[in-house]
């Protein structure tokens, strides 16, 4: 098997830098993180002034707070400023900041190691919104879900080997003595160097808005950016989208410890087995984003990803359902219980799926949001994620103190999400038609795409394509890179349970003017003013479905629209549905054969896209000529 395509961008200067410095930070923020908790809780004496109950809950605070306080700011300044050039600030700003830490840890001092975490969290607040911002400047569109899904995947993996890391040097002892703090200290400054060292290497990112006027205060800043970003419907509810994601893995996160301990009778190494299952599984869905979507944004994959996720966090409910533990068990004896594998099967499927929801939807924010205030828009997404974790230890805390069980919050949460999903769902129909449309060409079809860069990932553009089968709109719509509107036959529209889904679609209805002139008059009007937006619009000029494979004659149609909307136009043919459960009967030889078993489940198919056609040029029969050469003699 070929290497998969993302992995070859970390031999590339373009983006290998980058990922490292980012993978180091995520790291050490964990070997910071898990090392001052652990200490707090197991050697509470070392430090004055420590409730060890609460310790790990104001650690985690502490850390959040900036998200929320400087977020707006930091999505200013990523705007503004060259990119490179502020991530080896930040990266320098590393070492001082893990400077203190390791005099708090060497001196055992409460305050210096609170003000650290503080300044780490200042330090991830500055960085995230140049994390994402860098990537579309960096990478083509169709290596977007690939780039996204290794930072991703990296990401999580750098959180375990933090978790591993802070966890086993924080409580290392020599002669008796623990030394632990002191390794601690000294492992963040290194990690914070090498950091440093991967920034020195990252090309140059131009500032997306040099001229922009900072503003300081954070609250109003905070208020206008989440503006900004209500003004994009989609790109906001793909923010809400993450931020509920950050929600579900917060509750899943801050619950393992009492997890593993009350209700798994597990020790701290079953803790850490957990953390590294749902570690490996979202790091492996984000990677499998790439080669799922073959290479574009796929938001199709984000309710396949929801309903996975509540599906698994539910059955997590019912594999942790059994009698209390009457001791403690290490990883070894844990295993060996065919219970608990269900429990880690549940708990690394919900990771998995929760990698394939959330690469699209960042990947769709870069680029559906505007260049000049991408990273402001990364930075409001980042307050979300922030407000919504806040809200997920809210609830736990709620839940867990009316006497609800944790198992029980799992069973909330996952329903909670497809609570969540739907609504999401709703008001952005988009993904759910491209799921449905992915969904129909990885199960019932094996569908290859020739020459699709001709479809144009901006812009207006009229696409025009024969006419084989029912499934046609929907074959089209899961291959354009972006989404389009179909010009539909009005009783086709109006069939019953399917007009819900063409109206969602914003399919434009039409009938010939010897049946509704008025209809006729109104689809011409709709097609203009969506082609004067810049949207893709298709027409199957032949007017209906073949009946007997061959391409019927292209009507005036296209020819009117684009005498009055000037734009290109793009021929194409799809192959292979002919015969299909889709298509209509036809006849060899005098003989009928039944649509479903000429061609079937898993049947290939291909859609052939030519080059754009200057409006001027178009005429029906030179139209239809191209779709008859690209289509060929397969139907």
């Amino acid at each position: 098997m070929s290497e998969p395509r993302q992995f070859r961008l970390l031999g590339q200067r373009r983006f290998a830098p980058f990922f490292w410095t980012q993978f180091l930070g995520a790291m050490n923020d964990n070997v910071f993180k898990v090392a001052f908790t652990s200490l707090v809780t197991y050697h509470t004496a070392l430090f004055s002034g420590i409730d060890a109950a609460t310790a790990a809950f104001l650690i985690s605070a502490i850390f959040i707070a900036p998200f929320v306080l400087f977020s707006a700011t930091s999505g200013q300044i990523a705007d503004k400023l060259e990119k490179s050039r502020l991530i080896r600030f930040v990266k320098t700003l590393e070492i001082g900041i893990m400077l203190v830490g390791l005099a708090g840890f060497y001196w055992h001092h409460t305050e210096l190691l609170y003000a650290a975490t503080f300044l780490m969290g200042l330090h991830s607040t500055l960085f995230g919104p140049v994390k994402y911002a860098y990537l579309p400047q960096h990478l083509e569109r169709r290596e977007l879900t690939g780039g996204n899904g290794l930072v991703e995947s990296g990401t999580f993996i750098a959180i375990l080997l933090g978790t591993i890391i802070g966890g086993e040097l924080a409580n290392m002892q020599s002669g008796g003595q623990l030394v632990g703090p002191l390794y601690v200290g000294v492992a963040c400054v290194v990690f914070a160097m090498a950091g440093r060292l991967a920034a020195q290497r990252v090309p140059l990112s131009p500032a997306a808005q040099p001229d922009l006027r900072i503003n300081w205060n954070p609250v109003s800043e905070t208020w206008r950016n989440l503006v900004l970003a209500r003004s994009n419907r989609v790109v906001l509810l793909s923010m809400l989208g993450i931020s509920w994601l950050w929600f579900v893995g917060a509750t899943l996160l801050t619950s393992f410890f009492p997890f593993a301990k009350n209700v798994l009778g597990g020790d701290q190494s079953v803790v850490t087995l957990l953390l590294a299952v749902f570690s490996i599984g979202i790091g492996i869905g984000s990677l499998l984003c790439e080669r799922l979507s073959g290479g574009r944004i796929e938001v199709g994959l984000v309710p396949l990803g929801s309903i996975g996720m509540t599906v698994f966090a539910v059955d997590l409910y019912f594999a942790s359902r059994h009698g209390a533990p009457s001791g403690l068990m290490g990883v070894g004896p844990f295993l060996a219980e065919p219970a608990h594998w269900r429990v880690i099967a549940d708990l690394f499927l919900l990771s998995l799926f929760g990698g394939l929801y959330s690469v699209p939807l960042y990947a769709l924010i870069q680029t559906r949001c505007e260049p000049t205030h991408r990273a402001r828009i990364i930075a409001s997404n980042n307050i979300l994620n922030a407000f919504f974790m806040i809200a997920s230890s809210l609830l736990a805390m709620t839940v867990l103190g009316a006497g609800f069980t944790i198992p029980e919050l799992f069973l909330l949460t996952g329903i909670l999400n497809a609570v969540v999903a739907l609504f999401i769902y709703t008001q952005v129909p988009e993904f759910l038609l491209r799921f449905l449309a992915w969904l129909l060409v990885h199960t019932l079809y094996r569908l290859k795409k020739e020459n699709v860069q001709h479809i144009p990932e901006h812009g207006a553009a009229l696409l025009v394509c024969n006419h084989v089968s029912f499934a046609d709109a929907v074959v089209l719509m899961a291959a354009a890179p972006r989404p389009v509107r179909f010009v539909m036959d009005h009783r086709i529209f109006r069939v019953p349970v399917m007009s819900w889904l063409f109206r969602q679609a914003r399919a434009i209805p039409i009938a010939p003017a010897h049946e509704d002139a008025d209809m006729l008059a109104r689809a011409y009007d709709t097609v203009a003013e969506a082609l004067q937006a810049g949207e893709l619009v298709c027409i199957f000029p032949e007017g209906k479905l073949t009946a007997n494979g061959q391409i019927n004659p292209f009507k005036q149609g296209v020819q009117h629209i684009v005498q009055r909307t000037p734009v290109p136009v793009v021929p194409m043919a799809l192959r292979g549905l002919w015969g299909s459960m889709f298509s209509r009967r036809h006849k060899v030889s005098g003989v009928q054969i039944p649509r479903p078993l000429r061609r079937g489940v898993l049947s290939r198919l291909e859609l052939v896209v030519g080059e754009p056609v200057d409006p001027d040029a178009v005429t029906p029969e030179s139209l239809q000529q191209r779709v008859t050469q690209l289509r060929g003699v397969w139907r």
